[in-house]
């Protein structure tokens, strides 16, 4: 069934695509499904009356960003984020951010421990993403999450915090609550994303405290296509069906996505 166009979100803030032949990190969490190209994506897109999209980059797939920069300069449409080594020349990054770039993605949730993000290295990184305009988004899970966020703060860049913040525990955790608090001081914002990958109680137990935390002027909406290990139990329709359950008032989703639209195009 097709979801209701005049329902439907303007802009889906978290969503991969990826090819058949594209190079697999060593160290990916998941093999790659079916190949979840621009032009399936994009098809998705239309046939649900979502018009703009950004892009997560993929861990599965390393710093192989190629793909991802190469819709974003085909369609102004969309746009991306990217997985970026801390030496990454910063002349390459104005490129980058010429093709449709706006931040850089730590997919942190599968490593044994945290980069030492208050190295030269990675200061010298968020500083360059901060002067770029661009945005820091943070995957990671639990309370380890709160090791990261004031780092990345004090660097200067806004935050984006992956899936609700992933907390373990629910919203008493203390990882939730760091990320509340973030939200709180205005430079850190939450996609409502993937609800079927968070631990319960889930995401009913968090969309209380994170509106009241962050109203919709902090808070953005992601679907996670093509949904990567939940392929055959999860659809577009499902993460539109969650998301108006989780968020019932159409005010308040057109706020979200006035948010959107203002953090990724303007």
């Amino acid at each position: 069934m097709t979801a209701d166009r005049r329902e439907a979100p303007l802009i889906d803030c978290h969503a991969h695509i990826f090819t058949d032949g594209m190079p697999v990190s060593p160290d990916a969490w998941h093999p790659p499904g079916a190949a979840a190209d621009a032009a399936r994506f994009l098809e998705t897109l239309d046939r649900h009356g979502v018009v703009m999209a950004v892009l997560a980059a993929a861990s599965l797939f390393g710093d192989y960003n190629d793909y991802a920069l190469a819709a974003t300069r085909a369609n102004r449409r969309l746009r991306t984020t990217l997985i970026l080594a801390p030496d990454t020349d910063f002349y390459r990054m104005r490129e980058m951010d010429q093709e449709g770039a706006v931040g850089i993605r730590l997919q942190f949730r599968a490593l044994k421990a945290l980069p030492d993000l208050d190295s030269f290295e990675y200061r010298r990184l968020f500083r360059r993403v901060a002067d770029l305009g661009w945005h820091v988004h943070l995957h990671d899970e639990g309370d380890r999450i709160a090791e990261a966020i004031p780092i990345i703060e004090n660097a200067g860049p806004r935050l984006v915090i992956d899936h609700f913040g992933r907390p373990i525990g629910g919203p008493q955790s203390a990882g939730f609550r760091a990320v509340l608090e973030a939200v709180e001081r205005g430079r850190t914002f939450v996609k409502l994303s993937a609800p079927f990958r968070l631990k319960p109680p889930g995401a009913d137990a968090l969309i209380g405290p994170l509106l009241a935390a962050a109203g919709p002027q902090r808070l953005l909406w992601g679907s996670d296509w093509p949904f990567v290990a939940h392929e055959s139990a999860v659809g577009y329709e499902t993460v539109l069906a969650a998301y108006s359950a989780l968020v019932p008032d159409p005010a308040v989703r057109r706020e979200i996505d006035r948010t959107a639209l203002e953090f990724y195009f303007t």
